[in-house]
């Protein structure tokens, strides 16, 4: 019988309403229980100073394999998580091929179970190919294992395949992730459309490209009583929206990113494609709107949009680079550096978005440190500061905007199904 008890560090378990000193015992896999006394273990962690609590869940991250391993593999990723203190990551079907079928979803499951790191979990394709045409087959990977299904990176446009997929997804309990943009509006668009885009003579992506999709896709959601889930929000009025939807009693969830959270369009002055992302970096105002959208629950969860690219890359024009920056890494830090230490939102709401409504929304057993429930820990110094260097990151990638960076809050540890791994 294997025993580890995770010894005298503040335990912060939004799911179950724990916040404080305790001890956490588990015992082959399971958490034993959350209190004072300290049971005999066959080993013991001191987490005195620190924080435990569930394992951390980013719902969206680009893992690239198959297609693209020379960018990311699976257990590259994986290693990345467990450096960031994820023990769980739902990987978005924009690989090549697409993650569009039983099989793959398996593959999915198969390479995450090789690497023996983070759990991760297969997000599913909305239509075959990613290519917006023909509903794929949601039965059978969700029979495969996927817990949701997305043609992220590529919006769902057709208005009638989308009320279909939410129709669908709705039978086995499922969202569709909508990564929210009009292709019409969008063109050819390579960052933010506004006074910074003008004055560089960059084309813009207007907000209206995100938040027209989101209000279209809110009254689908109502219509066949699915559950949308807009990816990665960025704008104001996206906010709106979803607040809006969730008001009318819409099953509506969004999230947002690190990079949406602390970043502005006044970045890509420096004509660095490392700043190039989509969503774009917005203005100020929208910054502020995500802030207020986690504060007041209109966001639902923090994702890191982890998307590695190769160097070569990022190193083109920046009208002529892939969108996308790696954030598995640094999610934890930037959220305890700009969003708890500012006093944005408490520590507890913070897990919570990071932990229980990802959990919730994907319809994990996960998130929560309940006697009885998966050993999934998360150990971190909430103090302790460190700077981004990329160059020693677990992915296989570089591209983070993130660099030099002074950062508060840094994971020490993590338990997955019971077994103690180190960060670092």
């Amino acid at each position: 019988m294997t025993t580890l008890l995770i010894k005298g560090g503040r335990v912060v378990d939004p799911a179950s309403g724990v916040d404080g000193v305790a001890n956490v015992l588990v015992r082959d896999g399971k958490i034993v229980s959350v209190g004072d006394k300290s049971p005999k273990a066959s080993e013991i962690y001191d987490a005195r100073g620190l924080v435990v609590c569930p394992g951390l869940i980013d719902m969206h991250v680009h893992l690239r394999e198959p297609g693209k391993e020379e960018e990311e593999t699976i257990a590259s990723g994986s290693a990345a998580a467990i450096a960031g203190g994820f023990t769980s990551v739902a990987a978005m079907p924009n690989t090549e091929p697409a993650c569009d079928s039983e099989a793959q979803v398996e593959f999915t499951i198969l390479q995450g179970r090789r690497a023996g790191l983070a759990n991760v979990y297969p997000i599913g394709a909305v239509s075959k190919g990613r290519k917006g045409e023909e509903l794929a087959e949601i039965g059978q990977m969700f029979r495969g294992g996927a817990v949701a299904f997305s043609d992220d990176g590529t919006p769902i446009w057709n208005a009638a395949l989308m009320r279909l997929a939410l129709e669908y997804s709705a039978m086995f309990d499922r969202c569709v992730i909508q990564h929210s943009e009009d292709p019409n509006l969008f063109g050819c668009g390579c960052m933010h459309e506004g006074k910074v885009s003008m004055e560089l003579g960059l084309e813009g992506i207007p907000a209206a490209a995100e938040e027209s999709m989101i209000a279209r896709d809110v009254i689908l959601a109502k219509v066949t009583g699915g559950h949308l889930h807009a990816a990665h929000i960025s704008t104001r009025g996206s906010a709106a929206q979803v607040r809006a939807g969730k008001a009318a009693g819409v099953q509506v969830t969004a999230e947002v990113t690190p990079h949406h959270f602390t970043l502005t369009d006044d970045r890509v002055r420096s004509y660095d494609p490392v700043y190039k992302m989509n969503p774009p970096l917005r203005e100020g105002p929208d910054v502020q709107a995500m802030i207020e959208g986690l504060r007041d629950g209109t966001i639902d969860v923090i994702a890191s949009d982890h998307a590695p690219h190769a160097t070569e890359e990022k190193e083109l024009e920046f009208n002529e680079a892939p969108f996308g920056v790696i954030g598995l890494e640094t999610t934890l830090g930037l959220v305890m550096t700009f969003l708890v230490e500012p006093g944005h939102i408490p520590l507890s709401k913070a897990i919570e978005c990071m932990t229980a409504n990802p959990a919730r929304i994907l319809r994990l057993a996960k998130g929560t440190l309940a006697p009885g429930a998966g050993a999934d820990v998360t150990i971190f110094d909430p103090k302790k500061t460190w700077t981004v260097e990329a160059g020693t990151f677990k992915s296989r990638s570089r591209n983070c905007p993130f660099e030099g960076w002074k950062l508060r809050g840094r994971p020490e540890a993590v338990v997955v199904g019971g077994r103690l791994l180190a960060c670092r």
